[in-house]
């Protein structure tokens, strides 16, 4: 509920409940302003004085505190700038095979005047970096790949006139207690969970270039000031193929693009990422997902969300759960295929391979150790997998192999998941085809629904919510409370009284009216906090 309406609600449940009580005619109050000299007496500031520095009346700084205040609630009641927002040359990604390392990629245009990267999706990490001022880098020319018709770029903040490097005293430089002077460029070194993968160099603000995918704002494109990475130095991975040109990070972290878009107030705190069959996908900001789509809520590590993490309860074979195989996974959409911790892996594959009608075999040059032989002509049943969390919710995977193909055609398929050597599993990407997953961070849930993976903007073929609002997969009641939506009874709980049963002195109020009347400013009291808090975050 946006705060003035939270302090309206207030005033008429006290007004009517004094009516219900018959001393509608007893009570008064007096209006005073945030600058009189009533306030001013009372008010104590922050170093436990009476009395603060007060704005003079129609002065300049008077006016200029009023304005301020006016702008500030504006934004709160206005919400975010956007429905959704995407990259300005389009929501769409794409992958680019094996010489890429398998991953989602889309272009992205940053700077003034803008430059195009093509930089890989990954929701396992925060920061979005591309090769800059380069020192060890990988190769940026289109005749190094087979998938590429343009050269790659590389960033260069001397030509671009928004780019400016952060400070080692800037909240958001990890490294700043390393620097020798607060004012130098604020390091970064990002080491990922590949072998020796890692990107390092220096952080610095520009203008990511958007387009909306709403009627919510005239204008149909949006200026971002993001924080990134200027790499100029990668390791392992980034200098054989895969993210040459840049990679985004979209975990949870303060740093990543879909945190800052939201601060800015540009969108709400959520994304989607969605992936067909053929490979391609796109990617939204602000996306909430359907009203109708399953969720599961994210699980925290040591205190703190740092990453997507939820809890699996179960792993099943159609119908057939297997018992024993809770885990916690991370969401990871920089991960290409799905890895189990090793416990749970064991009872997978040896359930699959139980039901599974087809003769084991081995293909060389696949990972995978659950691999068996098809042919073009007839292919095995193969049984979906699914994961089930709590609250009922489900998450199917429709088809859980990796089909292998000769120049005959099919010749066989393996169970595409791995054992992941931890504890700890990931759900990758090949789990997710076919679907539009939700990475809602402001209610701290993971949200899927089945979806051949349309423009959102295009609301007659993937509406954002049903007409109805009613929701096929509906979570509990006490699940589907949140803080906006407290209960306040109507501002007229009852009859009002006739007069016959109306008290005989109506100079006091009773006991039970001034109870009434406490308990609904609480409930108010509570609903406008959580206001407050929604929009101080």
């Amino acid at each position: 509920m946006e705060i003035w309406k939270v302090g309206l609600v207030a005033m008429v449940l006290g007004l009517s409940i004094l009516v219900e009580c018959g001393v509608s005619d007893m009570y008064s109050s007096k209006l005073v302003h945030r600058f009189s000299d009533e306030v001013r007496k009372v008010r104590v500031s922050r170093n436990g004085e009476v009395g603060v520095v007060w704005p003079q009346h129609r002065s300049f700084e008077y006016y200029g505190k009023l304005m301020n205040s006016d702008l500030q609630r504006q934004k709160m009641k206005l919400g975010p700038q956007f429905q959704l927002l995407f990259p300005s040359q389009g929501s769409k990604t794409m992958p680019l095979g094996n010489d890429f390392g398998w991953l989602h990629y889309m272009w992205v245009d940053i700077g003034t005047p803008n430059v195009s990267f093509l930089v890989a999706l990954d929701a396992g990490s925060d920061l979005l970096w591309v090769p800059c001022e380069c020192v060890q880098c990988a190769p940026l020319s289109a005749s190094y790949y087979s998938s590429l018709d343009k050269d790659l770029n590389e960033y260069n903040p001397s030509g671009s006139s928004t780019s400016k490097f952060l400070s080692c005293s800037h909240q958001l430089c990890e490294l700043g207690s390393n620097c020798k002077n607060p004012k130098q460029p604020c390091p970064y070194t990002v080491n990922y969970v590949s072998e020796d993968t890692s990107t390092s160099g220096v952080l610095v603000e520009d203008i990511l270039h958007l387009a909306s995918g709403s009627h919510m704002a005239a204008n149909g494109s949006a200026r971002a000031p993001v924080t990134f990475g200027c790499g100029s130095k990668q390791t392992g991975g980034y200098l054989n193929g895969v993210a040459p040109d840049g990679l985004m990070g979209l975990g949870p972290g303060e740093i990543s693009v879909p945190s800052r878009l939201a601060k800015a107030g540009l969108v709400r705190n959520s994304f989607s990422l969605c992936f067909k069959e053929d490979d391609s996908g796109r990617i939204f900001f602000g996306d909430q997902g359907p009203a109708g789509q399953q969720t599961t809520s994210f699980l925290p590590s040591e205190g703190q969300f740092v990453t997507y993490v939820v809890g699996v309860e179960s792993c099943c074979f159609g119908s057939s759960c297997i018992e024993q195989t809770s885990f916690k996974a991370i969401v990871d959409s920089g991960s290409s295929f799905t890895f189990l911790p090793d416990q749970i892996y064991d009872r997978v594959v040896k359930e699959f391979d139980r039901k599974v009608n087809a003769t084991k075999a081995s293909f060389e040059g696949y990972p995978w150790q659950y691999c068996y032989k098809s042919s073009s002509e007839v292919l095995p049943k193969i049984p979906s997998f699914t994961l089930k969390f709590t609250a009922n919710s489900s998450f199917i995977v429709q088809d859980p192999v990796f089909m292998i193909y000769g120049s005959q055609g099919a010749v066989g398929f393996c169970l595409a998941v791995e054992p992941s050597g931890i504890e700890i599993g990931t759900i990758g990407q090949n789990f997710m085809t076919r679907y539009r997953m939700v990475f809602d961070r402001e209610n701290l849930k993971l949200g899927w629904s089945r979806s051949d993976c349309e423009d959102l903007t295009d609301n007659n073929r993937l509406p954002l919510a049903p007409a109805d609002g009613n929701s096929p997969n509906s979570l509990p009641a006490e699940q589907q409370n949140t803080p906006n939506s407290s209960g306040v009874a109507p501002a007229v709980a009852g009859k009002t009284p006739s007069n016959s049963a109306a008290p005989t002195s109506r100079g006091m109020p009773s006991k039970l009216c001034l109870t009434k009347l406490l308990f609904q400013l609480l409930l108010v009291s509570s609903n406008f906090r959580w206001s407050l808090h929604t929009f101080t975050l």
